[in-house]
């Protein structure tokens, strides 16, 4: 049994760090606007309480779309615990995210997606903007957004 709920952003570091961070101690999964009180993180967690999934939802405009309308929400630490992959448990998560959006008022939802990742958001209904770059820590990337 999985349950999606929203909890406090130092509840996912550990994720995080492991995936997004190469396996670095939880400190290092933590983001400038992290302790923001608009930020909203969700959490996948198994039938023993363990996150198994996650994103953090921050109220800022993508840069590369400023005149959209309504307001811009960033994805950012989304990750899925190694091994529970291709679950469903991701495409949860962002969904409880998107809810967030619509619940605050639509807008649009982006995010700067690694490279292996962009199916996931193709399959959301996300799409590429802008050009593809590669990030000299954590690797290739390409901005994606979708319309809430």
């Amino acid at each position: 049994m999985i349950t999606v709920r929203r909890v406090e952003v130092e509840e996912t570091y550990a994720l995080r760090a492991k995936v997004l961070r190469n396996g670095g101690p939880p400190e290092a999964a933590r983001v400038p606007g992290d302790d923001d009180p608009e930020v909203a993180t969700y959490a996948a967690l198994d039938a023993d309480g363990g996150v198994i999934g996650c994103v953090g939802l921050f109220p800022e405009p993508c840069p590369d779309l400023p005149d959209h309308p309504g307001r811009g929400w960033r994805i950012r630490g989304m990750a899925t615990e190694d091994g529970r992959r291709g679950q469903g448990i991701g495409a949860k998560v962002l969904g409880a995210a998107l809810e967030h959006v619509v619940e605050h008022g639509g807008g649009l939802v982006w995010c700067n997606a690694r490279t292996p990742a962009a199916r996931f958001y193709e399959r959301a209904g996300f799409q590429v903007v802008g050009e593809p770059w590669d990030d000299p820590e954590i690797g290739p990337h390409v901005r994606m957004w979708r319309a809430v």
